[in-house]
């Protein structure tokens, strides 16, 4: 069935359009001039935007499915306005060859909900001592290469992971930790983790990889995309890079632009990520990436785990927080604060993702598949992690209030998530 969404405000950046118009999809889900004997969606006060990317969730799927699967994961996905997801390796057993990298492309395509892309391991059962193989990975439909939850400690290795990703045209998202320097610790080093007698992770834990990653792409021309950045040197690094006309990107998380290591008042474990919050100085250098360019991407690292799991004490619970059903509105506070438009902030949640990726998403040219998310940028609530879709609960912005919601979702011309009518 064809869709008409009327008098909505159309945000595509690619197209240099905000204003109100009229959006068309026709029966085969693309979108066109005009439509007969629509289903006619009334969009009024509300935006018509192309549906979001996320370039970087965990959904636990296989092996750990108790906390995430492929369908909650999508549903949390669509929920938040994401129609295009790329999911994590660090599964079990991890996304390192052919058929389990096919099969999470074909039961993505069976659920019907936001499109789950698979990112492949660097090395076998991500131990960093052997690379996969990435022509075969890339062949079964991994979208990029990572080892995200760990890094690559062997530089040689990484160069030759590099070499062979710029051989194929594929990006390295790099999880920037030098272990060593990290030595077990659980949250940012400074006076909140001294007072509450907590190992502390120094910012030059990542600013190093950072480095190493930088150079390392820049030698071999191949791209490097800097996952979860949290520190001002990384923004830096980042910054400098791209002066050089490296062929760096970066993503930042909601999280760590909006708290801090201060915000962390009490040993509650839903705050606890890695990359840790960091200070305010890294919180302000955060923005000013955002501000100038720096940062391509605003990303969730959406990392499910169970109530039980985050119940244990700050330094024995995992890492991670979910982010799918929250990313949307936290990220809308830059509009508030000044720092993006809301233009600028679609090109860092959609955009500027697919780009990375370099797929064709993230715009609503006519001929495109109809990717698209409406949402009410008035709406204000409280975030309830109790009527999130995703199995899991952890999020330390539980009660904040916020403004932003997602209306409907429509992915491939398919309304996968109707709203309109709740609450």
């Amino acid at each position: 069935m064809s869709i008409l969404i009327k008098n909505g405000r159309v945000i595509d950046p690619h197209n240099d359009i905000d204003e109100i118009k009229d959006v068309y999809i026709d029966e085969s889900g693309k979108i066109c001039d005009h439509v007969a004997d629509a289903i006619v969606i009334d969009a009024s006060g509300l935006w018509v935007v192309p549906g979001l990317v996320d370039l970087h969730a965990h959904f636990r799927d296989p092996g750990l499915t108790h906390k995430e699967d492929l369908h909650t994961g999508a549903l949390a996905a669509v929920r938040g306005g994401f129609t295009t997801v790329c999911i994590m390796p660090n599964t079990l057993p991890s996304l390192d060859f052919f058929e389990l990298i096919k099969d999470i492309c074909t039961r993505s395509a069976q659920i019907g909900l936001a499109q789950i892309i698979p990112i492949a391991s660097i090395t076998t059962g991500m131990k960093g001592e052997q690379l996969t193989d990435f022509a075969d990975l890339k062949e079964a439909g991994a979208i990029a290469f990572s080892e995200d939850g760990l890094t690559v400690k062997n530089a040689g290795l990484m160069m030759q992971a590099f070499e062979k990703a710029q051989e194929l045209d594929m990006p390295i998202f790099t999880h920037c930790e030098d272990v060593s320097i990290m030595q077990g610790g659980v949250m940012n080093s400074g006076k909140t983790a001294e007072k509450l007698g907590l190992a502390g992770i120094h910012p030059a834990t990542e600013d190093v990889i950072v480095a190493r990653d930088i150079i390392l792409a820049e030698h071999t021309g191949a791209r490097v995309h800097i996952c979860h950045v949290s520190t001002a040197g990384a923004v830096q690094a980042v910054r400098e890079a791209k002066a050089r006309r490296v062929l760096v990107t970066a993503e930042v998380c909601p999280h760590h632009f909006i708290l801090c290591d201060e915000d962390i008042t009490a040993a509650d474990s839903n705050f606890k990520m890695n990359p840790p919050l960091r200070s305010p100085a890294d919180v302000e250098a955060i923005k000013e990436g955002l501000r100038d360019g720096t940062i391509d991407a605003i990303a969730t690292d959406h990392a499910p785990h169970t109530e039980s799991e985050k119940a244990r004490p700050f330094s024995e619970a995992p890492f991670g927080i979910v982010g799918l059903e929250t990313a949307l509105p936290l990220a809308m506070e830059l509009i508030d604060e000044g720092i993006m438009s809301p233009s600028g902030l679609l090109e860092l949640l959609s955009l500027g993702p697919s780009e990375i990726l370099g797929i064709d998403r993230g715009h609503l040219s006519k001929g495109a598949l109809a990717n698209i998310a409406i949402i009410d940028p008035l709406a204000r609530y409280n975030i309830n992690p109790a009527n999130f879709a995703s199995k899991s609960k952890n999020t330390p912005f539980a009660g904040r209030s916020v403004k932003g919601k997602v209306v409907l979702t429509i992915v491939d011309g398919r309304i996968v998530y109707d709203n309109r009518q709740a609450d």
